[in-house]
């Protein structure tokens, strides 16, 4: 393929990223038309159409979702390698983004970035904070946070903190007055709070266990927020229950803000771990954050 088309590549794949023309012409400071000029002629000389568009949406076509997926890490590393050479020796140039949970960003993020930007100070990094399920690939990603169950079995992974429970809370006055559940189908009974699915738009139903016994309790409260603080506030108030992940809640729980309730059916999650595609690892910056975060796990747990 001619080199020629290079530069039209790298247009495509920022478009891709941003899933804007606009966007993208603004990341690369030129004009939404040249950026649409740029990838209709890309499309022309491979004879594919890499994009559909709609006057309200676009979406990558199954042609554009393979040069996606297999030209962006390549070029990224091609681009990486053009930053590092003008680094003096041993020192580390670059970027670096990652998608996080929001619940997660306090323990796997907070503690490890200051220790990264001291050590590489010139890698810049983006922490995109979203509750939503990422495809890192398509999506520009160099790598991920997530609970252990909820990655990709073909993703390397990479342990970020130890095991920990998810518990039922409420404050000792919301229990006062309106008891304290014994059993999870008592929670049908109680206000709860939760939070929407981004990726089907349901509600989440709060998981419990005991031995081999699995509940999936569909609870139901006058507020569904995916902000925990509001959901915490509201909690302490006194104006319900919410299923929080026990780390998040300890200073809470070790003042006698909140209360735990059905704890012998808290669930145990393996932990939080960094995940990216197993060729990804050639990436520079990527690989010294992952040793910064290994420092990190390995004197907290």
């Amino acid at each position: 393929m001619k080199t020629n088309l290079l530069p039209h590549l790298q247009t495509f794949l920022v478009v891709a990223r941003l899933k804007s023309f606009s966007a993208a012409a603004r990341e690369l400071g030129v004009t939404p038309a040249a950026v649409s000029q740029s990838v209709r002629h890309l499309e022309e000389q491979l004879r594919v159409v890499l994009f559909t568009r709609t006057t309200r949406s676009m979406a990558l076509t199954e042609a554009g979702r393979r040069l996606l997926e297999g030209a962006g890490p390549g070029l990224g590393q091609a681009l990486a390698s053009l930053q590092e050479v003008s680094a003096r020796p041993g020192e580390a140039v670059g970027r670096l983004k990652l998608t996080v949970p929001e619940i997660a960003v306090p323990f796997v993020i907070t503690p490890v970035l200051p220790a990264f930007r001291e050590r590489h100070p010139r890698v810049e990094v983006e922490v995109v904070s979203e509750n939503r399920f990422v495809d890192i690939v398509a999506d520009g990603y160099d790598a991920g946070v997530r609970l252990h169950e909820a990655i990709e079995r073909d993703m390397v992974q990479v342990r970020l903190t130890g095991a920990f429970r998810f518990v039922v809370v409420g404050a000792p006055a919301y229990f006062e007055r309106h008891g304290t559940p014994q059993r999870p189908e008592d929670l049908l009974h109680h206000e709860c709070f939760t939070i929407r699915i981004p990726s089907s738009g349901g509600l989440y139903a709060w998981e419990l266990e005991r031995g081999k016994r699995n509940w999936r309790v569909p609870v139901r409260g006058s507020v569904v927020t995916n902000n925990r603080a509001l959901m915490l506030a509201l909690v302490e108030q006194g104006l319900g229950l919410a299923y929080a992940f026990e780390p998040a809640v300890k200073e809470q729980l070790r003042d006698g803000r909140l209360m735990r309730v059905l704890e012998e059916y808290a669930p145990t999650v393996p932990g939080f771990f960094l995940y990216f595609p197993s060729r990804a690892q050639r990436s520079g910056p990527l690989r010294l954050f992952i040793e910064v975060a290994r420092e990190f796990a390995a004197r907290t747990h």
